[in-house]
């Protein structure tokens, strides 16, 4: 990106797709995940940016699509597009969508099975558990509080896989290991996003590993962020929510100032 002042650039862009991870970068990182909600910060700045036109905002997460819509409170109707399972699915669906009807009934069934033998291993480790994912599982290790059993348990489920299902996607975040049958990341994400809202410009905010696929993805006219530590291949960091709501309000803001 050109300019020194890269949101002032983005403003003057003429059709901004501003692509957003959720958990860490819209919504705190709790113990209970399913309860993750956006700061009223970020919903305000996020709104703001709906408001504007040319402007469109998509949520591109790892969770799935329905638990991606029940915690960023969403229903049909909302203008935001959804990018659930890391960019495996889309919200709304593109019209030559068929990949659940193509989804292999034994990769179906070897999921059910890895998961079921995960969440033995887990059995007795405090804290650990093991979420559904559409297309294959997650350990969580968030709460527990002894290190050893943590790393235990992680390089339980990491042989476990190794051994069974070594060709699918491994992903590593912030006390979470991910295995998937599908190996879709944000990078893919982002690009399909782009090409279906026609997009002259991007930008992508995220605080995980798991983001840095997107991050690296991007082009010179397009804006990475990064929240909080952590090697990035953004070219912007802020500390946190607060501080990315206040980038994105401004953004939405001198965006609207340059239409009117």
């Amino acid at each position: 990106m050109s300019s020194h002042d890269p949101i002032a650039a983005l403003a003057r862009t003429p059709r901004l797709l501003v692509a957003l991870d959720f958990d860490g970068t819209l919504a705190p990182l709790i113990d209970e995940p399913m309860d993750a909600r956006m700061s009223p910060d970020a919903r305000a700045a996020v709104d703001a940016l709906v408001s504007v036109p040319a402007t469109i905002v998509a949520l591109v997460s790892g969770r799935t699509l329905r638990d991606l819509r029940i915690i960023a409170e969403l229903d049909d109707d909302s203008p935001l597009l959804l990018a659930g399972s890391h960019g495996a699915e889309q919200w709304p669906p593109p019209e030559n969508d068929r990949d659940a009807a193509r989804t292999d009934a034994a990769l179906l069934a070897l999921r059910d099975d890895l998961r079921e033998r995960a969440e033995r291993l887990t059995a007795d480790v405090g804290g650990a558990w093991i979420e559904p994912k559409e297309f294959g599982f997650a350990l969580h290790t968030r709460l527990v509080a002894d290190e050893a059993h943590k790393t235990r348990v992680h390089d339980a489920v990491a042989a476990l896989m190794s051994a069974q299902a070594p060709d699918w996607r491994r992903r590593d975040g912030h006390d979470i290991l991910e295995y998937a049958f599908r190996t879709e990341g944000k990078d893919g994400a982002v690009a399909r996003l782009r090409e279906r809202t026609g997009a002259t410009a991007v930008l992508f905010a995220g605080d995980d590993v798991t983001d840095e696929d997107a991050l690296r993805s991007l082009g010179p006219d397009d804006l990475g962020i990064r929240v909080g530590g952590g090697e990035t291949a953004a070219t912007v960091r802020v500390d946190g929510i607060p501080d990315l709501a206040a980038l994105l309000s401004r953004l939405a803001r001198e965006r609207d100032t340059l239409q009117e």
